[in-house]
């Protein structure tokens, strides 16, 4: 098959989706398919009447790829980096090579890659895509939204609520909370403008930190215990990975810098715990009408109290990353699970 790893973008997750998709890339090509790493926004220039070649050219894109840094990537000075300067979302050639390559395996994390617009595009284009629908995407990413519904559909989770900017003067009291609480942007990812507020001048400075990434965010009660995620195939749940930060929490250095965090798999937890987990897993997925893949992220409690926070529609996807290690689990190779992610994203939209 030809097809298009399709990656970076304009998301605080930059780097993650393009060390994530490079490692797509290097597997498709090993699987023998004509494969090409390419940038959503910066594109690649090339001649129109010329860009068949792109699939086989040496190095196939991956040089775009870096290693990802502690911090989160300078949006503006990539914006400045694209030699035409537009606005525009979609960079040089990207619809053209995407509606010649047989399938575009979506890479992207956060921002318009998991948002639900870019599939909503490629749905009107006729392009083939992998991963969720618009729709699941769209209420998935919105972390307001998810809660509504997990609430509606009787998925455990969080309480709490959402705060936009011109009310941020109110106080935890009139929202019905109290110290410590979590707060985080609405819709971003990789735990990227999250934190734990134990006093008020936490809180205080922990909202201005948030709103400096969206004008919306989620606050929720703190929920001392041990986290969980919980990859989904399809209908098949797989087995629930733990994750241990060596010190704070989950955070963007501790998710992708080595040695930052244990990560066990299969979790070293009861088989009625797991089998809980497994199950709001499944259930959060159809409430949130999703198809194909995500990941649930989970809080267990001292109390055996289990909560499901969001739902990842395109997790990372590196070979140390969580879903691929609880595929691994189940006795599904990387290789395999990116030739299954194909399969199911032809079979749900495309047959």
């Amino acid at each position: 098959m030809k097809i298009i790893v399709l990656a970076g973008g304009l998301s605080t997750e930059r780097d993650v989706s393009l060390t994530s998709s490079a490692g797509i890339c290097r597997t498709l090509l090993e699987n023998g398919h004509d494969v090409f790493l390419l940038d959503v926004f910066l594109g690649f220039p090339y001649a129109q009447d010329r860009l068949e070649e792109v699939f086989t050219l040496p190095g196939h894109g991956m040089e775009i790829a870096a290693n990802i840094s502690t911090t989160e990537p300078d949006i503006a000075a990539v914006k400045a980096s694209r030699p035409d300067q537009s606005d525009c979302f979609l960079g040089p050639n990207v619809i053209e090579l995407c509606r010649m390559a047989d399938i575009t395996f979506l890479g992207l994390h956060g921002g318009e890659g998991e948002n639900g617009k870019l599939q909503a595009t490629f749905d009107l284009l006729g392009i083939k895509y992998t991963g969720p629908n618009s729709l699941g995407c769209a209420l998935a990413m919105d972390k307001g939204v998810t809660k509504q519904i997990f609430k509606q559909c009787g998925v455990e989770t969080p309480g709490g609520t959402w705060l936009y900017r011109s009310e941020q003067n109110k106080t935890l009291e009139e929202m019905g909370l109290s110290l410590p609480v979590v707060i985080k942007p609405c819709s971003g990812g990789s735990s990227i403008g999250v934190y734990i507020a134990h006093t008020e001048k936490e809180y205080t400075d922990a909202l201005e930190n948030s709103f400096r990434y969206e004008d919306e965010v989620i606050i929720e009660p703190y929920i001392k215990g041990r986290e969980f995620a919980c990859g989904i195939l399809g209908d098949q749940t797989l087995p629930p990975i733990e994750i241990i930060p060596k010190s704070g929490f989950f955070d963007y250095a501790n998710k992708y810098q080595a040695n930052a965090t244990e990560e066990v798999c299969p979790a070293d937890i009861s088989e009625e715990i797991s089998l809980r987990m497994q199950d709001i897993t499944l259930r959060a997925f159809h409430a949130l009408k999703l198809d194909v893949y995500s990941r649930a992220d989970f809080i267990l409690d001292e109390f055996g109290n289990l909560y499901c926070l969001e739902v990842n529609t395109l997790p990372g996807m590196t070979a140390a990353s969580l879903l691929p290690k609880e595929a691994q689990a189940a006795g599904i190779a990387y290789s395999e699970l990116c030739e299954r992610i194909i399969q199911m994203s032809l079979e749900a939209r495309y047959q």
